[in-house]
Formats: C-alpha cells, structure tokens, sequence
C-alpha cells in the first residue's frame, strides 16, 4: 500500500471517529433538553420546590448550584494557578517536589464519594459547621485542585518557553515576567482547566450529597450575612453555613426517592436547564477567555 494511500485511509478513520463523538454528544444533548422542554418556564426555573403537590420549581436549586460554583472557584482556582506557578517556575527537581507530584497524582486518582465522606468527616463533623454550602466547596475543590495544577503548570511552562528569556532580557524581573507575559500567553489553556472543573461542580452529586446536604431551606436575598453560625444567619441566601441541596443532588433526589407526582418531569426539566447551564458557562468562559488573551496579546 502506498503511504498516500495509507495516509488518507488513516486521516478518514480519524474523521469518522471524531465526527461519531460530536454526534453522539449532540444526540446526548437534543435528547435531555427534548425531554425537559416542557418544564422549561419562569415558573419552573424560579418557583420553589414543593413536597406533595405537581409543578414545584427548581429555583433554590438553581441559585445554590450557581452560588457553590462560585464559592469554589474562589477556592481552587487562587490554589491551583498558585501550585502550577510553583510547579513549572520555582520548584526544581528533588525529593520534596517529586513528594508534591506524588500527593497531586495520589489525590487526582480519589473517588469523589471518598472524598465527600472525607469532606463529611472533617469539614462537617469535626469542624461542626455541618452541611453547608463552605463544606461542599472545600470537598469539590480537592477533586478539581490536581486537574487545575496539572493543567496550569503545563500550559506555564509551554508558554514560558517561547517568551521567557525575551522579558528577561529586556529587564524585567522573574514575577514581572510571570504575570505579565507567562500567564497571559497561557490563559486558554488555564480557562480549558477552569472550564474543566466547573463542569465537574455543576454536574457533581457524590460529594455534595455528603457535605452540602440534600435539602434547601428557604432563604432571604435582601439579608446578608456571610459567615454567620446562628439559625438567624443562615436565613440569608449567602450564608456559607446553610445547607444547599445543588441541581445535580435533587435530580438524584427525584429519581432515587421522590415523593412528588410529577418527580420524573421536575428531574427531566431540571437535567435540561443543568445541561443548558454548564453549555452556556463553557461558551461565555471561552469569548471571555479568548477576549483578555486578545487584550494582552495585543491580536
């Protein structure tokens, strides 16, 4: 066979393997918003859950999905930009990093229902703030910090290799270089990483289950209070010790015990707006994304 001929019998394999993922992605996709259309209303997306009666909403759901995001990118993302920094700029080769590699490979590898028992353990137990939305962060970002480190620290030092040694020698100091040059040629393939381990909070259900709870009490917007311990406090919707039951938690909810009539619509409607939220955060992550790499580059 001629090695044209073999070429192009490759590359069409590879074609067919790759167009076969997106259709099946899409079909994925079309199917749960088609099964979840009808739900989709201001009513439903807004409104509040109810216990024994059909048409409850998914509106406390939704904004605690929204909030724990939120609350746990603040968490990992400050960490595992810091770790890849470290990783690919500071450390050298020695003992105590390969340690550090070891303890990130050891702690990608957890399975997340270790992990919410761990975060049910210590954060909930021992540290008695019990469940609760700061919980549920801190355990969801042990599961995205060794995939955010890993993929910052390479992008860092690809893209340190092209620009690196140019700032240095114009004179400019090593963090000035980092932060001004380093991190902005990285920054797609960072956001690849943040976008990543969004996902993995919003569709995450194991660790939550454990830390967050599996109820969502009702809470006030126009009361603030953040770090408040009382049952006054926790009335505010941005407490970080009341309970917050996330999307992916009470679509399991419904499926496994729900007592509603219409417990199948509610958890089929709620699949769609969760796939429809982690769509839309990915698109706008990325415009975004590529915008402030356009803004540094100068493109």
């Amino acid at each position: 066979m001629k090695a044209k001929t073999a070429d192009r019998i490759a590359t069409s394999i590879l074609y067919l393997i790759s167009g076969f993922i997106v259709l099946l992605l899409a079909v994925f996709i079309i199917y749960i918003i088609y099964r979840g259309m009808d739900s989709l209303n201001f009513d439903f997306l807004f409104g509040k859950p109810k216990m024994d009666q059909p048409g409850g909403g998914i509106g406390p759901q939704l904004f605690n999905s929204f909030y724990m995001l939120i609350v746990s990118l603040l968490i990992t993302i400050p960490l595992g930009l810091g770790a890849g920094i470290y990783l690919s700029e500071y450390a050298g080769e020695g003992k105590f990093v390969n340690f550090i590699r070891l303890c990130i490979e050891t702690m990608a590898s957890l399975p997340s229902i270790v992990v919410g028992l761990f975060g049910l353990l210590v954060f909930v137990t021992l540290a008695g703030w019990k469940y609760s939305v700061l919980a549920g962060a801190l355990s969801v970002s042990i599961l995205n910090l060794p995939a955010l480190t890993r993929v910052s620290e390479n992008a860092i030092r690809e893209a340190s290799k092209k620009v690196k040694e140019a700032s240095l020698g114009l004179g400019a100091t090593k963090w000035q270089t980092i932060k001004n040059v380093t991190l902005p040629s990285a920054m797609p393939q960072i956001l690849t990483g943040i976008i990543l381990a969004s996902g993995r909070i919003f569709g995450e259900a194991a660790a939550f289950l454990y830390t967050a709870g599996m109820s969502a009490p009702l809470f006030k917007f126009d009361k603030i209070s953040i770090l408040g311990m009382s049952s006054v406090d926790k009335i505010s919707a941005y407490n970080l010790f009341r309970p917050a039951e996330i999307l992916a938690v009470h679509i399991w909810k419904l499926n496994s015990e729900g007592i509603v009539p219409d417990a199948s619509k509610i958890a089929n409607g709620a699949s769609a707006v969760l796939i429809i939220m982690v769509l839309i955060f990915n698109f706008g992550a990325r415009i975004l994304g590529n915008a402030l790499y356009k803004s540094y580059s100068g493109k």
